[in-house]
């Protein structure tokens, strides 16, 4: 058997991690200044998430939800205090895809409705209702087609105000920053427009926070910046730092009812062990004051640099826009510079980092993509 060839790769094989650095199979030393798609959040291999793991799996590594699970309860307690939620409610499962799907599902569940506000250029995930609102027709499979998703601008409010005028909205979703659709930030007072008009309309607020949240902003939810609550906040990526983890974070408002969500996986003593890992590293190291303070650093040197169109995002979630002539600074970054960063069409590079990146690294890899900006054009050394 061979493997199901989705994924373009480049040629190399990480055998090793530690902190913001990663070493390839020939001892070859790299920067991880894009964590596997903003999952990494404290790290590779922290001490206190391999010990926690470790520990938790002498004793026991997995159970159903067929049984009481002390962990998911400490969970929620840790989560809501560091989130500033504590009245929100926790749906565990295990996929940034699958918490959307939940999220989407559960608020057709409060108000009866079908009708989904979506965004241009979003990506939610590749499940059925959530790559339905996923703004990419090319992974949308025929059975995923549906009517029931309205497409719209991103941050046009005179737009949002007409759908909802039009429809019966059962949900908005959006992200915070827009990852896959080029680090591209939800303004403060669009996020407030669709508070209100969810309010006005009984439909639900859903915050995707899979990428843009868990203090990659400097807040724990892109969204806060908005001084706003959503209904539900979905997350996963930075949650378990490599584990498998996601969840919703649910409003009072919405009351739960036996078998309404589910899951197998979904809130296992191995994944309630590695997020709690990962919020007492963000809570005892302070990260969301280190990925502010690194995040405004990165952007405000960024700016200084030549041929840049545009540097956007908050916090350790950083978008580069670069004109079209210079669409091999990415790859040069990786094969000539050792440096692991991401791209979103077209030609954006993205930075997600660990949450605990130093300015020692942010140097780095400034100075590397000086050196690219200054050489102009080039084609990238491959391997």
């Amino acid at each position: 058997m061979k493997l199901f060839d989705v994924y373009p790769l480049n040629n190399i094989s990480i055998e090793r991690a530690a902190g913001s650095y990663v070493w390839d199979d020939k001892g070859e030393k790299y920067v991880d200044l894009y964590g596997g798609h903003a999952v990494i959040s404290i790290g590779h291999t922290h001490p206190h998430y391999v010990k926690r793991i470790e520990d938790q799996l002498h004793r026991v590594g997995f159970y159903s939800n067929s049984i009481k699970i002390p962990l998911q309860v400490e969970l929620a307690e840790k989560l809501g205090k560091v989130s500033g939620k504590e009245d929100y409610q926790l749906f565990l499962c295990n996929s940034g895809a699958e918490a959307n799907e939940n999220a989407l599902k559960l608020a057709s569940f409060y108000n009866g409705r079908k009708k989904i506000i979506a965004f241009q250029k979003a990506f939610h995930g590749r499940t059925s209702l959530a790559v339905a609102a996923t703004d990419n027709p090319n992974i949308v499979a025929p059975v995923n087609e549906t009517e029931n998703v309205i497409f719209l601008p991103f941050n046009d409010e005179a737009a949002l105000e007409e759908a909802f005028a039009k429809n019966e909205i059962s949900s908005v979703i959006i992200e915070g920053i827009q990852g896959v659709g080029g680090i591209r930030v939800a303004t403060e007072s669009f996020l407030q427009k669709i508070r209100a008009l969810c309010d006005a309309n009984n439909a639900i607020y859903i915050a995707d926070s899979v990428q843009c949240g868990y203090g990659r902003t400097g807040k724990f939810y892109s969204h806060d910046f908005a001084g706003v609550d959503a209904d539900i906040y979905t997350m996963a990526k930075g949650m378990g730092n490599g584990f498998p983890i996601g969840g919703i974070s649910i409003a009072p408002k919405i009351q739960p009812k036996h078998f309404m969500l589910g899951t197998t996986f979904g809130g296992n003593h191995l994944a309630c062990a590695a997020a709690l890992a990962v919020l007492e590293v963000i809570e005892q190291e302070d990260l969301l004051t280190n990925a502010k303070k690194i995040g405004d650093y990165l952007m405000e040197e960024l700016r200084k640099l030549p041929h840049i169109l545009e540097v956007r995002g908050r916090g350790l979630m950083i978008g580069i826009e670069l004109p079209e002539e210079m669409n091999m600074v990415k790859k040069n970054l990786l094969f000539k510079h050792r440096i692991f960063t991401g791209e979103a069409k077209p030609n954006v590079i993205r930075l997600l980092p660990a949450l605990n990146i130093t300015k020692t690294e942010a140097d780095i890899f400034l100075q590397a993509i000086k050196t690219e900006l200054l050489n102009g054009p080039t084609s990238a050394s491959d391997q």
